[in-house]
C-alpha cells in the first residue's frame, strides 16, 4: 500500500463527509479530475458511481469512479478509474479529534499499468498529490464553517 496523507482540520467528520458526499464537488477537490458529468442518485451508497473527465481540454479521458465500501462520516473506499491509464483504489477515513477530526487518504494502483509500478515508486507519485487533494478537501469541508463576511 501506498504511504497515506493526512491532514487535520476543525471540521468536523461529518462536514468532510458531507464534502465526499456531494459527488458534483468530486472536480473540486480531486486533483486531476477536471469536470463531472453525472452523479448517481444513490451517491455514495456501494455501488454508486461519479461519471468524470480526467485531464486536460481536448485531451480528457471520460470515466467514472464507483463506492466500494462507504461508512457515513468515517470511511469511503473508492475505484477510480482512467483507462487506459488504469485504475486505483482510493481510501478516505475520517477520524474524530478534539476541535475537528483527522483526514488520511492512501491509494493503490488496482488494475492496468500503474500495477506495474513498485509501491515505493507509486508512493512517491501519488503522495503529493494526495496531498494536494486533502488541502482542498480541508478548504471546502472548513468554509462550511467560516463565519459569514469572511473571505468574501
Amino acid at each position: 500500500m501506498s504511504e497515506t496523507a493526512q491532514r487535520d482540520t476543525t471540521a468536523t467528520p461529518q462536514q468532510v463527509w458531507d464534502v465526499l458526499a456531494d459527488g458534483w464537488s468530486y472536480a473540486s477537490w480531486v486533483v486531476g479530475a477536471s469536470r463531472i458529468r453525472a452523479v448517481d442518485d444513490t451517491w455514495p451508497a456501494v455501488g454508486s458511481r461519479i461519471h468524470h473527465s480526467v485531464g486536460v481540454w481536448p485531451a480528457l479521458l471520460n470515466d467514472h469512479t464507483e463506492v466500494v465500501e462507504s461508512v457515513p462520516g468515517k470511511e469511503l473506499k473508492l475505484r477510480a478509474r482512467a483507462w487506459p491509464a488504469g485504475q486505483a483504489e482510493i481510501t478516505m477515513r475520517l477520524h474524530e479529534r478534539p476541535g475537528g477530526c483527522r483526514i488520511e487518504m492512501a491509494e493503490q494502483a488496482a488494475a492496468g499499468p500503474g500495477q506495474l509500478v513498485p509501491d515505493a515508486i507509486q508512493a512517491r507519485l501519488v503522495l503529493p498529490r494526495n496531498v494536494e487533494c486533502l488541502r482542498r478537501l480541508v478548504l471546502m469541508a472548513e468554509r462550511a464553517t467560516e463565519p459569514k463576511g469572511v473571505g468574501e
